[in-house]
């Protein structure tokens, strides 16, 4: 279960690393997003990357 959960917030780091790095790359790419603000983005992928090292952190001390 904590190699899972480990890979689970891996998977949610990596995921929130262009959202948060490349914001304008990402609605070029998706162009069902143009509406939503970079800043909305870089939120979105710092939110993703730090629920992705919590759940790394939980994984690998408690489990």
């Amino acid at each position: 279960m904590s190699f899972f959960l480990s890979v689970l917030g891996l998977v949610l780091v990596i995921e929130g690393l262009p959202y948060f790095a490349f914001p304008e790359q990402v609605k070029e790419f998706a162009k069902k997003l143009p509406d939503i603000p970079d800043s909305v983005l870089r939120g979105l992928g710092l939110i993703l990357m730090v629920s992705g090292l919590l759940i790394v952190y939980i994984g690998r001390k408690y489990m």
